[in-house]
């Protein structure tokens, strides 16, 4: 597989993991048809495992995100800004410490951003705990498995 054609992948992956965070976009099939068009264009059994992989990770994640509630974030007045801020979280957490380091990243990305607009710590904590039990549970479960996938991926395509 070429050099373009794995930038393309990238890319592909790289907008399913924002359209995690767009309500309506449908960031995990993103995900999952890059990696599906990565392996049927690189014939290595890996990218073969990495699809299997995020198949039945995406599959476990669709059944997690189904026993939550329901996303209600508009609701509960969660912002473009806090989507924002709680992916660039989640990314800078799975960099940092990789795999586990997107559920505090995200988390504290939701916290940063609250905290920013209502000014104080007490009224960004309860902010924090409506915008999950509304709905960032189940960003954070479908986000998570994107970037696990996202990671495997690269793993793949830079280890060999």
């Amino acid at each position: 597989m070429g050099v373009w054609d794995l930038v393309l992948v990238g890319l592909v992956l790289l907008l399913g993991l924002c359209g995690v965070l767009v309500p309506g976009v449908p960031g995990s099939w993103l995900v999952w048809a890059a990696i599906l068009w990565w392996a049927l264009k690189d014939p290595r059994p890996a990218a073969w495992w990495v699809l299997v992989g995020a198949t039945v990770a995406l599959f476990l994640s669709q059944v997690v995100r189904w026993a939550l509630p329901p996303r209600r974030l508009r609701g509960s007045g969660a912002t473009p800004r806090m989507g924002v801020y709680a992916g660039a979280g989640a990314f800078l957490g799975f960099l940092l410490f990789p795999v586990l380091g997107a559920i505090p990243g995200f988390i504290g990305g939701i916290y940063l951003s609250e905290r920013l607009r209502l000014g104080g710590h007490g009224p960004a904590m309860a902010a924090l705990r409506t915008a999950m039990r509304s709905g960032g549970s189940s960003v954070l479960a479908e986000l998570f498995t994107c970037l696990l996938i996202a990671g495997a991926w690269l793993g793949v395509v830079f280890l060999g």
